[in-house]
């Protein structure tokens, strides 16, 4: 091993901040996602809409939508896709949401889905009624 190639090697797993304009600014201290290597994690995302800051209004369904393309706009920044996605985590403020979240879930998911855990939690930011967060591999 040459000292350029043993250099090459360390950066390619350096921490790298992913962050976008087209999705909404982190609520705190974290990133909207970090990238190591090819493995891109990104940090839940609720229903803001990234223009105006505020949460979508309208049903879980609306919520989710906006959920999957905070997702998307987040994943295009790290150059990947949901079609890279490889596990995702769902949270629901209330369970008897699922079937319609699994629903919008699937409009965006349409091919080999990642694996995925959903969960109901007591609360989640802003009154949000659900977040997802996500591991995906990039294009490069």
């Amino acid at each position: 091993c040459t000292k350029l190639s043993v250099l090459k090697m360390a950066s390619t797993f350096l921490k790298k901040i992913v962050s976008t304009a087209a999705a909404p600014k982190a609520l705190g201290p974290y990133s909207q996602a970090v990238k190591v290597g090819k493995t891109v994690y990104l940090s839940g995302q609720i229903g803001i809409v990234p223009e105006t800051g505020d949460l979508v209004t309208g049903s879980v369904q609306d919520e989710t939508r906006q959920v999957l393309n905070n997702l998307k706009s987040v994943l295009e920044a790290a150059d990947s896709s949901l079609g890279n996605v490889v596990k995702s985590t769902v949270f629901l403020l209330n369970l008897n949401d699922y079937q319609e979240v699994n629903r919008i879930y699937a409009e965006y998911f349409t091919l080999d889905p990642p694996a995925r855990s959903a969960v109901q939690v007591a609360a989640l930011p802003r009154g949000a009624r659900v977040e997802i967060e996500a591991i995906a591999i990039s294009n490069n």
